[in-house]
Order: C-alpha cells, then structure tokens, then sequence
C-alpha cells in the first residue's frame, strides 16, 4: 500500500512575509527554488503513481524542482481563499479588530474573492483524498500544493475536523508523509 506525501511549495515573498497567499500566483523566491531541489533526492527514493499539484505556479515550480513530473493539476489543490485577508498578515487583522484572529478559528471576510469556510476547504480536500486513496495500490500519491490546504487535508486523512489542521505546521518548502498501521490512517513522517 502506497502513501500520500504532502509537499508544501518553496518560499514566496508573501510567505516569507508572513502574508496570507490564497489565489494570489507568486512566483518562488531563490530560497524558495533551492529548497525545492534539496527535496529531489528523499523524493527520488519512491515511486509515484501521481502526482498531483495546485494549479498555482509555486506548487508547479516546487514539483519540478523537487524532480516529480505532474500527472494532473488539481483545483481542489489550490489554497484557502482569504477573501478581504488576502495579502495581509494574521497582526495586522488582528491589530483591525482588536483581537487576536486565528484562520483556524475565525470566519473570512470577503473582499476581492468571498473567502472560503473551512468546512469548504475539507469538502475539496475529501475529494482529494477519495481519489488518491484509489490509485494508492500502485504507489505513492504526491499532492504538491499550500500551507493551509495541506494542513487541513493532513487533518481529514487522520479523521479530524479541518480546524485541527492548525497543529500540523508545515514550513514553506517541507513534505509530510501519510500512511497507515494496522489499516488506521496516520501520520507517518512531517516537516521533512
């Protein structure tokens, strides 16, 4: 039986930044180029019945840096809409409302886009993961994508609620492997 492995794409600008990236297409950094490559060989070592990626070019260009060839673009791969959050920090939504704000735990406000509910991202995420758990008995499944629709995808996989997507942190340019014990979904490497 295959596993899922969860590549986070390289750093951006906005990510380094901190700024919440959802539909806006950023290019990666240099940094974010060089860690994509320093995957390729852990990457190298499985063998992969897809992968998939975000249709965005970060997650494009992470792919084939990290050497895996793109067997489908997958919309339901894309990140979280921020809606009128988009570009902007977690401080400085925060500093406006005058509390702390969490996107694990607060709504989204719409702006340019309307934004995007949890609930509606693990709606996409279980997509994802029906269709990769059918192609897992013959390999690998690679999902090449962001930060939080990974996170929340992690969460799904183990049987959780997409807000517990907020205790898998996964850093700008890391994977995270998912797989199985004793036919239980589990988390079975992270942050590599």
């Amino acid at each position: 039986m295959g596993q899922i492995v969860v590549l986070r794409h390289g750093q951006t600008e906005w990510s380094r930044s901190g700024q919440h990236t959802g539909v806006t297409d950023l290019p990666l950094l240099p940094e974010g180029e060089d860690k994509a490559r320093s995957v390729a060989p852990r990457l190298a070592e499985r063998r992969f019945a897809e992968v998939w990626t975000s249709p965005l070019q970060r997650a494009r260009r992470t792919a084939e840096l990290a050497g895996l060839t793109a067997t489908g673009v997958d919309r339901d791969l894309v990140e979280l809409d921020y809606g009128g959050y988009e570009g902007r920090t977690t401080a400085e939504i925060s500093e406006e409302l005058g509390r702390e704000w969490s996107v694990w735990r607060d709504p989204i406000v719409p702006g340019e886009t309307p934004g995007e509910t949890l609930a509606q991202v693990a709606e996409r995420v279980d997509r994802v993961l029906d269709r990769a758990r059918a192609r897992l008995a013959d390999g690998d499944v690679a999902l090449v994508a962001h930060g939080h629709v990974l996170r929340v995808l992690t969460a799904r996989w183990l049987g959780l609620g997409p807000e517990a997507g907020a205790l898998f942190a996964l850093p700008a340019g890391a994977f995270g492997v998912l797989g199985h014990e004793h036919d239980r979904p589990v988390l079975t490497g992270w942050g590599l």
